[in-house]
């Protein structure tokens, strides 16, 4: 008797989990929906775009981040278009960091992520070459300051983590935390994360004494986003006895912690995260990279599900609903590319962003990974 109601218990609450997650096939109906939005506008996709007064390719890092949106994507949902739709992008670029292979900015590196993965599906050499020769540069270079600014770390890390992983030499990893810990620790005085409420400022600018409105502060959510998911993606390439995993680890749980108590009544961040005052609102951009970690984290045990579960999918609905133009795709309340929550502005449902490109990856990380979910 006690070990039948036991099973029924445990049976209740693995159906009551169930019911807490959406439709995998609305989850994928979403992404699918935003993606066509910007393939459609986008047919060729090494076409530039030419936003604020200037040309610019199509491997600049807000590009590189929808790749790495529609590579997840890609992980659940493997048809043909979206593969093609990433060869031809890499071909056009021939396989190259945006400057070149002797660039040290991690905004034009960062479309090597994409390349490492697509020659871990096809093998062929040519898509992974540039990115090794770039980050060879990196690893035998004697600073460690080039992530200045935190969105940096996205840009950059996970190429360090992927090439170690994929060649097994851990001179990547090792450089990868030196670069990570001093943008942490040193960058700007005393590095550019507040260990008092676990959070990044995004670069010096915004050090103390640097206030927001209210006098807290200014931890911008999509830059600390971008840690965020950095954080994710190089946990999942290095290995389990990698030297500072757990510190990664930490920092990852830390932030968790952190991000949650932050999140708003309707399920979103603000842009500004401890000012909901200073251009206060519904933001995707942000919100998407946390719900990414959050769903990561729930999905591979390093957060608790019943803690941190209510909080990703009240955030993941929020954006499907609310968010998600039903009758084209196109994805609202994105903030514009800037450095603080002031930038980018006025954020909408009917507002697009200067770059629509970097708003519709972050989405389809997130969704990826809330598909993923048990």
């Amino acid at each position: 008797m006690r070990r039948n109601l036991l099973l029924l218990l445990l049976l209740t609450c693995l159906m009551a989990t169930a019911q807490q997650l959406p439709d995998r096939r609305e989850t994928l109906k979403a992404m699918t929906a935003v993606n066509a939005y910007f393939m459609k506008k986008w047919p060729d996709a090494g076409m530039p775009t030419f936003v604020r007064n200037k040309m610019r390719p199509s491997s600049l890092w807000t590009r590189a981040v929808y790749y790495e949106g529609l590579m997840a994507l890609y992980s659940v949902y493997p048809k043909q278009q979206y593969y093609q739709y990433m060869y031809e992008w890499g071909e056009a670029h021939k396989w190259t960091p945006r400057n070149g292979t002797t660039t040290r900015d991690a905004d034009d590196y960062c479309c090597s992520q994409v390349y490492i993965d697509m020659y871990r599906i096809t093998h062929d050499w040519r898509m992974i070459q540039n990115a090794k020769v770039n980050a060879d540069m990196i690893v035998n270079a004697p600073q460690d300051g080039d992530w200045w600014w935190i969105d940096a770390i996205q840009m950059g890390m996970p190429v360090l983590a992927k090439l170690g992983k994929e060649t097994g030499d851990r001179r990547y990893f090792d450089k990868m935390w030196d670069m990570y810990s001093h943008t942490r620790n040193v960058e700007g005085g005393n590095g550019m994360y507040n260990p008092k409420d676990c959070l990044w400022w995004r670069d010096r600018d915004f050090d103390p004494p640097y206030k927001e409105p209210n006098g807290e502060d200014c931890y911008w959510s999509r830059g600390n986003g971008w840690v965020y998911a950095a954080l994710v993606r190089v946990l999942e390439e290095i290995p389990a006895d990698e030297a500072h995993r757990q510190d990664y680890i930490n920092d990852f749980l830390a932030m968790s912690k952190a991000i949650k108590k932050c999140q708003r009544k309707d399920g979103y961040w603000n842009v500004s995260l401890h000012d909901e005052s200073n251009f206060g609102g519904k933001e995707v951009s942000g919100t998407s990279l946390f719900v990414y970690g959050m769903a990561w984290g729930v999905r591979n045990g390093l957060l608790d599900r019943n803690e941190y579960l209510p909080v990703l999918l009240k955030a993941w609905n929020a954006m499907v609903k609310e968010a998600v133009h039903p009758d084209n795709g196109c994805l609202g309340y994105v903030q514009g590319t800037g450095k603080e929550p002031k930038d980018g502005q006025p954020v909408g449902y009917n507002n697009l962003p200067d770059f629509e490109d970097y708003g519709i990856g972050c989405f389809l990380l997130a969704g990826s990974e809330v598909y993923k979910l048990r």
